[in-house]
């Protein structure tokens, strides 16, 4: 992914250059514009905007905060060097932006793990959970994405649920205590097939099975258009289990007005909830260059004017 490739090429070479500011931003004149004040805590990632930007990540999290963005998310963040994850966390607590999501553990995309009931991967995951722990203190962050990865074809779905559970139940008695919640994505049929976790009603039912706290739904509006669409609705039903928002527009998974879904009404009825958490902006950029990057800050300008 794009915002992965900064640091196969830096990594490897210097943390230290690659945490360091380069000073003289190439934002143009648009980094010096006046903030634009969103209504909602919209959360790019990184490289939605390394054009204008430039590659550094701290570059990048300032043009954001430049912008008027409060919020910030990076699904790879466990996998940063340490003082990266440090000059980040520092950036943003300047900045006054809040940590999204990062993954917290090794999703299965071809293989049953947490379905399956078995001892060594709810182990693994529970290792990994623990371990995300410290990432999460170290960036200051609120939440984390979990996904109970593939179906076991060899068990009822009952039993699979009941499996899901129980490492769940154990996931959160290990991040109630640090005020940590994992959030639970469902994911479209078509772009992941043979995912176990697939509708907002399972996730909220799984949620109420696990009654913590820190066990809550990531409502990905592009994966749950595809899924089973009736959007508003199927938000109204599971509101009081969800704690995170995610979107990209349908067909293409790129920025709000590219496709189907009339996403100035979701964020009118998000924010008429009085929604105070994230809503990453996980998709990529329907134009390249820096034309794509400017087109990606109308598009959240237009559909946050409600």
């Amino acid at each position: 992914m794009q915002r992965r490739k900064f640091l196969q090429n830096t990594i490897a070479t210097s943390v230290g250059a690659s945490v360091l500011p380069t000073g003289a931003f190439a934002f143009s004149n648009l980094g010096k514009a006046k903030k634009y004040p969103y209504q909602l805590k919209y959360a790019p990632h990184i490289g939605m905007f390394k054009n204008l930007a430039g590659e550094n990540v701290l570059d990048q999290l300032n043009f954001m905060a430049d912008q008027g963005f409060t919020a910030f998310e990076d699904n790879e963040m466990r996998k940063r060097p340490v003082a990266e994850q440090e000059a980040m966390a520092k950036v943003m607590q300047d900045r006054g932006m809040e940590m999204g999501v990062f993954v917290a553990h090794t999703i299965y995309w071809k293989e049953p793990n947490l379905t399956s009931g078995k001892k060594e991967y709810r182990d693994e995951f529970l290792k990994e959970i623990e371990a995300s722990v410290e990432v999460a203190k170290r960036i200051n962050a609120k939440w984390t994405t979990v996904v109970p990865g593939f179906v076991d074809l060899h068990l009822e779905h009952g039993y699979q649920t009941a499996n899901v559970v129980e490492s769940l139940k154990q996931a959160a008695a290990i991040l109630e205590p640090h005020g940590i919640t994992m959030v639970l994505e469902p994911l479209n049929f078509r772009d992941h097939p043979g995912l176990f976790l697939k509708k907002s009603a399972q996730a909220f039912e799984i949620c109420k099975a696990v009654g913590s706290p820190s066990c809550k739904i990531l409502f990905d509006i592009y994966h749950q258009q595809i899924t089973e669409g009736n959007l508003i609705p199927n938000i109204e039903a599971s509101w009081d289990e969800i704690a995170y928002f995610q979107m990209g527009d349908n067909p293409g998974r790129k920025e709000p007005t590219t496709g189907e879904i009339n996403y100035k009404n979701i964020f009118k009825y998000i924010h008429g909830r009085r929604f105070n958490g994230i809503l990453g902006m996980e998709h990529g950029n329907s134009q390249s260059g820096k034309e794509g990057e400017l087109a990606v800050i109308k598009a959240y300008q237009e559909v946050d004017n409600f």
